[in-house]
């Protein structure tokens, strides 16, 4: 069983938060959101979570952007972060894993299956 964490949802669609939301609180994990990069950036900032699921398009600093300032910050540049965008070329989906992404999940998805890699890249972090 996985112990409690605490998620960052990076995603711009108001219905598909809540959707990612309800299905890891009800895995008994915190969920924090962001709408934009430079929200989730402050947001990590603020409160480093233990996990981050990433957008690749938002309406100002970009995924990538923002993955790439995560992993140059010292701070913030072991927090896993999972992809989880439309875009699913295979050109997309290696840059992300390039920029430091440990999975990326191609959207439309099973909300069920987004819990469980969550909590299989938690499973190994210690407390």
């Amino acid at each position: 069983m996985v112990a409690p964490a605490r998620i960052l949802a990076v995603e711009d669609e108001p219905d598909l938060v809540e959707l990612i939301r309800y299905h890891l609180l009800r895995a008994g994990h915190t969920v924090s959101t962001a709408g934009t990069g430079w929200e989730a950036l402050a947001a990590v900032r603020r409160e480093r979570p233990d996990l981050i699921l990433l957008d690749l398009m938002l309406p100002d600093l970009d995924g990538f952007g923002l993955c790439e300032i995560l992993r140059q910050d010292p701070r913030t540049a072991t927090i896993p972060v999972i992809i989880v965008s439309a875009w699913s070329s295979p050109d997309t989906r290696n840059l992300g894993l390039e920029l430091g992404a440990l999975d990326y999940v191609t959207k439309p998805f099973s909300p069920h299956e987004l819990v469980k890699r969550v909590n299989h890249f938690l499973e190994g972090r210690a407390d």
